[in-house]
């Protein structure tokens, strides 16, 4: 088995969503498979079970124009300006698709650390949940991300500030993982990223870790109809506003 890793593609919020769950639910073959993306302008997305009030009153100061989209997945708020977005999809029967939520969180984050101390990134994955109790935690609207981290979240191993975190989907077609890198976050301290050295590496590391080769694959031919009408979809109010 291999890890398909697709070509870059820059596009709008509702449509690298739609794009992201059509490789969960049509891609025609049973492989694990890695895409790293881009946005076309200022994007933020939010998991499926967010309320858009409580979304809409945590982004009361970014000034617009930007894009806003619910995702397949859980999760937080995320703010896409100047973050380093990939999606990855395991198919059902692999085994670490089979393993609870928090193994294969904890599994993902672990590569991605790797990878960013390769760069000089002093990186490491949360060990624990925060003490409800302690009054020292870093404070932050609920469901905001990037302000808080959770367990297995990748943060600064100095400061405990998160650079990395990431929202999964599981059906019956496999586990669909979106995952965000924060650069401002990595970046600080004066240390240089080599983006680009940093997506080799990670798709290194996944690749160790998931027991795979990693291939350069062309994109599937996804029905082009299928993913119009999701991301009609994804950018309808009903869509968005629908909790």
């Amino acid at each position: 088995m291999q890890l398909d890793v697709l070509p870059t593609r820059t596009s709008g919020a509702a449509e690298n969503m739609a794009t992201d769950f059509l490789l969960l639910q049509r891609y025609p073959r049973a492989t694990p498979r890695f895409r790293h993306y881009g946005w076309r302008g200022p994007a933020f997305t939010f998991g499926y079970s967010q309320k858009i009030a409580l979304v809409r009153a945590s982004l009361e100061h970014v000034e617009p124009p930007f894009e806003l989209c619910r995702r397949a997945t859980g999760g937080g708020v995320v703010d896409h300006r100047e973050d380093w977005t990939y999606a990855l999809v395991i198919p059902r029967g692999h085994p670490l698709e089979e393993r609870p939520a928090t193994h294969s969180y904890r599994e993902i984050h672990e590569a991605l650390a790797e990878a960013l101390r390769e760069q000089g990134v002093h990186a490491i994955t949360k060990p624990c949940v925060d003490d409800p109790a302690d009054d020292e935690k870093p404070a932050g609207p609920a469901g905001v991300c990037f302000q808080r981290a959770e367990i297995y979240d990748v943060v600064r191993a100095r400061d405990g500030a998160k650079i990395a975190g990431a929202a999964q989907k599981r059906n019956k077609h496999g586990l669909l993982f979106q995952g965000s890198v924060w650069r401002p976050a990595a970046v600080s301290g004066g240390v240089t990223v080599d983006w680009d050295k940093f997506a080799e590496d990670f798709i290194a590391q996944l690749a160790v870790a998931l027991e795979v080769e990693a291939q350069a694959t062309p994109w599937p031919e996804l029905s082009d109809d299928e993913l119009s009408a999701l991301v009609d979809q994804y950018s309808a109010t009903e869509w968005t506003e629908h909790r």
